[in-house]
Parts: C-alpha cells; sequence; structure tokens
C-alpha cells in the first residue's frame, strides 16, 4: 500500500512527468553557483541531479553549474556577475549584506539542514574530552564551526576549549582524523560513511542530536536583484526544478540512489542506501523557504560574534519568498513536510 507521503506526492510527480509547468523566459544560460566539485553526498546534491536527470530542461531553463570551493568563492563570483544564482551559507549571505550588498536575496534552500555529525578517535568519550583536543574546522567563523560552537554548547562543552585546525573541505578535515592529524571534527554522514576504514574512530554527537541542539537553515541559494528583476521567470523555473525533483526523491528514493551511482559509481550502493534513508525528511518538498526557520536562524547568527558590529537585519532585507511562491503557485504544496509558512 502507498506510504502517506507517496499518495501526497502523487499529483506533483505525474504534474512534473507531463512537463506542464510554465516554461522559462529566456533561453540564456542561467548559471548556477555550487560549492562542491562533485555530487554531495547530501540531500544539496538535487541541484546536480535536476541537471543530469533533465528536470532543468523540463522546465525550460538552461543551467549551467559553476563549480567552486567553500562559500566565500561562490558569492565572490556571484557579486563579479559570474552566476545568476549561488547556493551559499546564510551568514555568508547576511555579512554581505551588512556590508552593502544590499540587493541579494535568499529565494530557496534545496538543502536547509546538512546531515552534520561530529566524528572523534575513541579515547574521546564524551564532548568534555574536547577540552585540549585538536578540533578540526574549516576555517574560524565557518558554518561548521559556528554551528559545532552551538551543539557543543548545548551539551555543556565550549568548541574554544579545544585547540583548532582550520583544514577547509570536510573530505579534507575527515582524512586528517582518519590519518590521526585531528582528533575530532565536524563532517556530513556522507563523508563519515565514505571513509574506507574507521577503525579507531566513532560518532561522538550523531546527526539526530546534531540538529535537535542547532536547527538551522543552513545553505539558501541567493541571487542578485538584477536578476530577479531581469529574469523572474527563470529564477522560478529553478525552483520549480529543484521542488519537483525533491518530491520525486521523498516519493521514491531510488530517484536518488540511482542518480548518484551515476554521478558516483564508487560510492557503495550500500552507503547510498543508507544515506537516502537518513534524509527521509529532508528534502525541500516545498523550497526550503520556512519564514520561522529563517528568521530563527537570522536571529542566532546575528547573536555571535562574527555579528557583534552588525545591525541586525529584518526577514524582508534578505529573504524573497515571491519566486518560490510562484512556483508553489504552480505546483501547489505538500503538507506535513518542510513547512512553507509566510
Amino acid at each position: 500500500m502507498p506510504s502517506k507521503l507517496t499518495r501526497l506526492l502523487a499529483p506533483f510527480v505525474i504534474l512534473g512527468a507531463f512537463s506542464v509547468c510554465a516554461m522559462a523566459q529566456s533561453d540564456a544560460p542561467f548559471r548556477l553557483i555550487v560549492t562542491h566539485l562533485e555530487p554531495p553526498l547530501v540531500p544539496n546534491s538535487v541541484m546536480d541531479l535536476a541537471e543530469t536527470l533533465g528536470y532543468f530542461d523540463q522546465e525550460g531553463v538552461n543551467v549551467e553549474l559553476v563549480r567552486v570551493q567553500q562559500t566565500p568563492s561562490a558569492l565572490a563570483a556571484l557579486q563579479a556577475g559570474e552566476g545568476e544564482m549561488a547556493n551559499i551559507g546564510v551568514d555568508a549571505l547576511l555579512q554581505a549584506i551588512a556590508a552593502g550588498a544590499t540587493d541579494l536575496r535568499a529565494v530557496t534552500s534545496p538543502n536547509k539542514a546538512l546531515p552534520f555529525l561530529i566524528a572523534a578517535k575513541d579515547e574521546i568519550t564524551s564532548v568534555e574530552d574536547l577540552a585540549g583536543a585538536r578540533f578540526g574546522v574549516g576555517r574560524i567563523g565557518s558554518l561548521d564551526y559556528s554551528l559545532s560552537s552551538l551543539v557543543l554548547d548545548s551539551m555543556g562543552a565550549n568548541i574554544d576549549q579545544s585547540q583548532i585546525v582550520a583544514l577547509g573541505q570536510p573530505n579534507v578535515r575527515a582524512q586528517a582524523l582518519a590519518a590521526g592529524q585531528i582528533d575530532a571534527t565536524t563532517m556530513s554522514i556522507g563523508t563519515w560513511l565514505s571513509l574506507p576504514d574507521t577503525t579507531g574512530l566513532h560518532v561522538l554527537v550523531d546527526q539526530e542530536a546534531y540538529f535537535t541542539a542547532a536547527p538551522l537553515v543552513n545553505k539558501v541559494n541567493a541571487v542578485p536583484g538584477n536578476v530577479l528583476a531581469e529574469r523572474p521567470d527563470d529564477v522560478a523555473a529553478v525552483i520549480r526544478a529543484l521542488i519537483r525533483i525533491s518530491r520525486d526523491v521523498a516519493a521514491d528514493p531510488q530517484v536518488w540512489v540511482e542518480g548518484m551511482a551515476g554521478a558516483l559509481p564508487n560510492v557503495d550502493a550500500a552507503v547510498l542506501d543508507a544515506l537516502v534513508a537518513s534524509f527521509a525528511t529532508s528534502w525541500s518538498v516545498n523550497g526550503g523557504m520556512s519564514a520561522d526557520e529563517l528568521a530563527y536562524t537570522a536571529d542566532w547568527l546575528f547573536g555571535t560574534e562574527d555579528f557583534s558590529t552588525a545591525t541586525p537585519l529584518a526577514l524582508e532585507d534578505w529573504v524573497s519568498f515571491v519566486p518560490a511562491d510562484a512556483a508553489l503557485a504552480t505546483l501547489g504544496t505538500v503538507e506535513d513536510m518542510d513547512p512553507a509558512d509566510r
């Protein structure tokens, strides 16, 4: 018997299959800047799969993925006009707007909550043991640093009591942990499962505990004001494609498993099956734009040290619901998953 979610999504899967959504307005390339060099083992991969599986084409929008490393490079590329949309950290977007880039707006989030966990050497059996230990981060103030600080603080620990080691990308930090160069680090569950050998290592804080402690929207897709003004139909078409693939994967996880197997043939099928099961409630089936969650995220960020001199922004100063609402006007809203509160 079909699950409740499958029954809810069936009309939208059919709608996408027949491509009856309105077409985008331009044949010009729509460059989507992403902060990974290959499809990541997290729900953000829907951006890659929407390209390879034809979802963007079905919406009539000519999307080109521009790959860079980390949010600062993506934001710089977006501001330099090297793309029309960029998947970036909320913290970086707010900092850019506070620094004067007042036309930037978050319009969707294909992956609101990255499935982070904290992995550590077996000798570290509690978060208290992280005091004095070597803790790998992307950089001081990076998203993983800030979120892990919040998580550990809620558990009675302090990340700044560790020896902070800036190492960059999660796969580099994971390799450093496996090699014994650091004692603990934050990574996605996908990165953890992809490690060839975890002997001597364990999950200190699992992904459920991590996000219970830090229920924040981590990344959004942002666009400049001129793109919103000049290519609104293209922006809505991109969002429709991302919503449609998110709904298809939520209804049938094998869509993701098979798509990722084609993109990353060296990843074990059992790993993909384990990952997609852990992502069951993570898909942005309504565009990932809960006003309550976005406001909570901004309130927390403006209370951190990185924003100590910044004036808090109202939600309308960094978010535009117009493109997502245009997409949902065509696709409808799925209840009981990914709130579309406004």
